[in-house]
């Protein structure tokens, strides 16, 4: 077994773990288990690599450490604001901003899985392994990641700051930074042993989702608010205090380099620099001391919860009554609705990105500006933003062919499937009707009081290209049968999304194109009814071609 350098830095601070009641040797032999397997894990952001057919090759190589490259691009990105002049508040708040925004979406996709992974229970629990030690070796586990993470990303903007302000600049810079990743993982946690605390069962386990979704959308909120802390007049950069502005986390993290390197004795900037040291240290430490409650409460996620609802069934079957056509996509309709809001993985890697399409078109209507209140708003064609709310559907349409549950897709040969474009079909419009419609209907509500009634038909008629739009993702980016295959097959789609985010703008320019039209919108909107008829029409069989593309 490989001994990862991690583990002979950790070597050096044994005492203090020790200090903690942590059983270092067997904490250590945790670890190094699963580091070793992470090797055989590969994230998010990269999809799945070249398969190896050798398998010990395949333990030597950390997928995870030869996927940072990819973070820090983003890092190349953030090194662009030390060359924003010399307000270290302004520019570090940005660069914080971006910085926490990155990882914390990281953690949320990639690690929500290891914090809340019960499975080592069912071995270490029949072991003398105390329950500290146990968190504090999935705690170290998430954190040495992290700092990889933060360090893969930070790397190209610590040595920018290094060449353009020199050693105290950089030095400030590192200790912000494992502030920051304290920060990030214990409120993490403790958010999630909140939730543990409080419920139970599969009622938690979407709780969980929910303050997922909730995290993003905050996050992205946050950042905005961020950005108009400052005012730019004639090319300088002001800042106005305001009281709201504490809640404003990079905010505490940047202040240190405006007070000890500026000399700016201003009180607003010693309290958020005091924040950004007290808060993190104070949050990990109530971490810490809350671990063995959280491994307790974790159990609850083992249980299979209360009772059904009564007449959830019923519901479930009326649905698939009134958008499926035949008794086999009506029974696939419910095989994909039932699995998307039961298996856990595919909600954890699902749900957040629904927070973005939550928040997407009311971030840009915000950024957009509106001197004018609400009522400057009508009459205006931002209502068009609402097609942001679909920039996400390629990406949750593409997971659809993944699942923790994938080696039971055998059933779909053993059943005697008449045609297999209902099997796509089924699973299609489940998630259209799950995970799309609901959120789209909410945001036309809402557009609907912004803009007025007077928007109801261009409502329809971007739900018509949402509609069409889905149908497009899941013919270009779906090469299996629904839930076939594991997550570890995920592959690199960026470059695969990125022409269908460019389609989806194509709808909403046309769209403003035909505004300018007389009658253009209905002509339009007759166009998009007739070609959802023939795609969606059972007996012009369009999702041929897609079953003819399954890999057998």
């Amino acid at each position: 077994m490989t001994e990862p350098i991690a583990l002979r830095v950790l070597d050096r601070f044994r005492g203090l773990f020790s200090r903690f009641g942590v059983d270092y040797p067997v904490m250590r032999r945790i670890l190094q288990v699963k580091l070793t397997m992470d090797a055989r894990r590969v994230p998010t952001i990269v999809g799945k690599s070249k398969q190896r057919s050798d398998d010990q090759n395949a333990e030597d190589h950390n997928q995870f450490a030869k996927s940072l490259w990819i973070y820090a691009l983003f890092g190349v990105f953030c090194s662009a604001f030390m060359w924003l002049g010399d307000n270290y508040f302004f520019k570090m708040s940005l660069t914080f901003g971006v910085l926490m925004f990155i990882v914390m979406t990281s953690l949320i996709s990639d690690f929500s899985s290891v914090l809340l992974d019960i499975r080592d229970r069912n071995i270490l629990a029949t072991k003398p392994v105390n329950h500290r030690t146990l968190t504090m070796a999935k705690t170290m586990h998430v954190c040495i990641y992290l700092i990889m993470l933060t360090g893969a990303i930070a790397v190209v903007p610590l040595i920018t700051g290094l060449i353009r302000h020199g050693i105290l600049f950089f030095l400030i810079f590192a200790v912000e930074l494992i502030f920051m990743d304290l920060l990030v993982v214990a409120l993490t946690a403790l958010v999630y042993l909140t939730v543990l605390k409080f419920f139970d069962g599969e009622k938690l386990k979407d709780i969980i989702n929910y303050v997922q979704i909730g995290l993003t959308i905050v996050m992205t909120i946050g950042y905005q608010l961020l950005i108009r802390m400052f005012n730019l007049i004639d090319f300088h950069v002001t800042f106005q205090p305001k009281w709201y502005q504490l809640y404003i986390i990079p905010a505490w993290f940047a202040a240190p380099f405006e007070s000890l390197l500026h000399r700016n004795g201003e009180p607003i900037l010693t309290v958020f620099s005091l924040f950004g040291i007290a808060v993190p240290l104070l949050a990990f430490i109530i971490y810490i001391r809350l671990m063995p409650s959280m491994e307790r409460h974790l159990q609850k996620l083992a249980d299979p919860g209360g009772r059904p609802v009564r007449g959830k069934g019923r519901l479930l079957q009326g649905l698939s009554r009134i958008f499926c056509s035949g008794s086999q996509e009506r029974g696939f309709f419910r095989l994909a609705w039932s699995l998307m809001g039961n298996e856990r993985d595919f909600k954890l890697k699902v749900y957040p990105i629904l927070g973005f399409s939550i928040i997407f078109p009311f971030l840009f209507l915000f950024t957009s500006g509106f001197d004018d209140g609400l009522k400057g708003l009508q009459g205006s064609p931002k209502y068009l933003f609402i097609y942001f709310s679909g920039a996400m559907i390629s990406t949750i349409i593409m997971m659809l062919q993944y699942s923790n549950k994938y080696k039971a897709s055998w059933i779909y040969k053993t059943l005697p499937i008449s045609d297999y474009e209902e099997v796509h079909r089924g699973a299609l419009i489940a998630a259209i009707v799950r995970l799309i419609l609901p959120l789209f209907l909410v945001q036309s509500v809402i557009f609907s009081f912004i803009f007025g009634s007077g928007i109801i038909l261009d409502l329809v008629t971007a739900g018509l290209s949402l509609l069409l739009y889905t149908v497009i993702c899941y013919a270009f980016l779906h090469r299996n049968l629904p839930f076939s295959q594991p997550f570890d097959a995920i592959q690199n789609e960026g470059l695969r999304v990125l022409p269908l985010i460019l389609l989806l703008g194509g709808f909403g320019v046309l769209h403003f194109v035909m505004t300018f039209i007389n009658y253009g919108v209905y002509a339009y909107t007759m166009v998009l009814i007739l070609l959802n008829f023939l795609v969606w029409h059972p007996n012009r069989k369009i999702f041929k071609r897609l079953t003819r593309r399954v890999e057998n």
